[in-house]
């Protein structure tokens, strides 16, 4: 029995071919049954928020005169 992946045979080749393309269905379609089914009203949305007066925020209660 030989353990490289060079040396192997044809039908080694597509078995590992064919378990990849498996396992890469099963976890495409995990991801898509997951997002799909937790839809549970939490859709984000954009919004649009125009700038007003510029304003400053600070945790001192010092007034600042510029």
């Amino acid at each position: 029995m030989n353990h490289s992946i060079y040396s192997a045979d044809r039908s080694t080749h597509l078995k590992v071919v064919a378990v990849a393309l498996v396992a890469g269905i099963a976890v495409a379609g995990f991801g898509i049954s997951a997002r799909s089914g937790s839809d549970e009203g939490l859709t984000q949305t954009a919004r649009v928020i125009k700038a007003g007066k510029p304003v400053v925020i600070t945790s001192a209660n010092a007034s600042l005169v510029r």
